[in-house]
Parts: structure tokens; sequence; C-alpha cells
């Protein structure tokens, strides 16, 4: 398993249609995409414009066939509404959340 850890700049006045279409987003991707697991929304408390979603893949190919020229058409509404700051995989070793 990998997780997908995304930071982005989202102005307060774009937050919420920020949030919902990636909530649209994450579940077509969830969906439609091999190795997509899902995702979840973060967004700071010192900082409101500061904005993370991570998102889970059964492996580091499938987020790699999704991610392509790194600018998946799935995520282009989002890009509209918020500045994409990086894009960063990690392997999940383990998991205890519940």
């Amino acid at each position: 398993m990998v997780r997908v850890v995304y930071r982005w700049h989202v102005a307060p006045e774009n937050f919420e249609e920020f949030k919902k279409i990636w909530s649209a987003t994450t579940n077509r991707i969830h969906e439609s995409v091999i190795g997509a697991l899902g995702s979840f929304l973060l967004r700071s408390f010192e900082n409101e414009t500061e904005v993370i979603t991570i998102a889970k893949w059964e492996s580091l190919e499938s987020w790699k066939n999704f991610w392509g020229n790194e600018n998946p058409k799935e995520m282009q509404a989002m890009r509209k509404l918020g500045k994409r700051i990086s894009a960063e995989v990690f392997e999940e070793v383990e998991d205890h959340t519940r």
C-alpha cells in the first residue's frame, strides 16, 4: 500500500466549493480507477489556506498509472479552486487507525 500526500493552497472563499469538488472527485476515482482506495481531506487550524489530501493506493504502480503527466483530468476541477503545491508518495508501513 502507498499513501500520496497532496499539499494544496486554497483561498478561504474557495474552500467549501473545493471540498465539494474533492469529495466528488475522490469518490469517482475510487470507483473507476484500478488500485485507488479512497482519500481523506485535512485543513490546518493555524493556516486555513493549507489543505492536505491523502490518498490510499494498492501499489506505487497503480498510482503512477493514474498520475501519468502529473495533471490527471480527474483533478483539473480541483486545480481551478486551489493550487497544488506538491505530491509525495509514501510506503504505508503500518496503519493502526480504526
